[in-house]
């Protein structure tokens, strides 16, 4: 198959983004399929590129190209066109997109409605499963409407009052993002004199920010695929919590997989991914950061519609577990999102 894999962007997850569309291009080319490179938002002067790409393609040097661009962003800043050149046009020529994005424009909907009205077929979950999963807010509206166990919070918008006191909250709270990830604009407020800094990170990256009891517990993450959880990784970070750095940063954080669970609690915390997966509308995968407390208690935090594929990302590690590997993973993935269109 002919099939362009979507990467880089304009977000503040955009290094992540490159990495995780590298590994699914070299992939996917092991698989055997005609698999590019292509950088969203600053796109290629070769509109020829998967004609191109059919013998002598080089994807790690296209990887350092488009990381290389990174440095123009700010000079592209007031854009108004988020696709790069040609992406329009190469994207209709392949069988499908891979979408390697992470962040705004990438996975919040944006880029799928748009590919929608221009019949491009690409992976992962539609523009309002993405929309939804991306905003944190949403989500959590969705979760407890649905009756899904979440952390308590409260959904504020930059002018509101933000006193912990108007909501009968207490430290330690989750300061987040609304439309943040990879952690970013995730700000763990143990201490009341750090809870106006942690405000001020969050509004500075979206204009609304969710405040969350914080869960002292086991973290954990179960990727769904096809509707069916996959075994569940336990997140242990060798050193504070899980954050930006040790999400991404290789030896920071241990990964058990299958995680440390009893049968009962392993199928209750499956259930429970699964139940948020379709409670989103989430198509062919996706991944749930679910917390346990020392009570055994699952909070459901939110969910994650275009999971990273990086070296240290936490759905290769579960597909792993069942005999799923990487490139076969990622073919998969293909294989179940063309299967939307029949």
């Amino acid at each position: 198959m002919n099939i362009i894999v979507l990467c880089g962007g304009n977000s503040t997850e955009r290094e992540v983004s490159i990495n995780s569309g590298y590994n699914i291009c070299e992939a996917l080319r092991s698989k055997g399929h005609n698999a590019v490179l292509l950088d969203a938002f600053f796109g290629t002067k070769n509109s020829n590129v998967l004609q191109d790409a059919q013998s002598g393609y080089d994807a790690l040097k296209e990887r350092d190209a488009i990381r290389n661009m990174s440095e123009k962003l700010k000079e592209e800043a007031d854009r108004k066109n988020f696709f790069g050149e040609n992406v329009i046009e190469i994207c209709s020529k392949a069988d499908i997109v891979f979408m390697a994005l992470h962040g705004k424009n990438g996975e919040d909907g944006k880029c799928q409605a748009a590919f929608d009205l221009f019949g491009i077929k690409y992976t992962g979950s539609g523009s309002l499963a993405s929309a939804m999963g991306m905003d944190k807010a949403v989500t959590k509206q969705i979760f407890m409407s649905t009756n899904i166990d979440t952390a308590k919070s409260v959904w504020i918008k930059k002018g509101e009052d933000t006193s912990l006191e108007h909501y009968n909250m207490r430290v330690p709270v989750v300061v987040k993002a609304c439309n943040g990830g990879s952690s970013l604009g995730v700000v763990l407020v143990k201490d009341v004199s750090e809870y106006e800094s942690a405000l001020a990170e969050c509004f500075a990256l979206d204009s609304q920010v969710l405040v969350e009891d914080y869960i002292d517990g086991r973290e954990f993450s179960v990727g769904v695929i096809d509707n069916k959880a996959l075994p569940i990784v336990e997140i242990i970070p060798n050193q504070g919590w899980y954050d930006y750095e040790n999400k991404y940063k290789d030896g920071a954080t241990t990964h058990v997989c299958p995680a440390e669970l009893s049968r009962e609690l392993t199928e209750k915390m499956q259930k429970l991914a699964e139940k948020a997966y379709a409670a989103i509308g989430c198509e062919p995968y996706a991944r749930i950061d679910i917390m346990m407390d020392q009570n055994e208690n699952m909070y459901c935090l939110e969910i994650n519609t275009l999971p990273g594929m990086t070296s240290t990302s936490l759905i290769p590690d579960e597909a792993r577990a069942v005999g799923i590997d990487y490139p076969t993973l990622c073919e998969k993935i293909v294989h179940l999102s063309l299967e939307k269109y029949q």
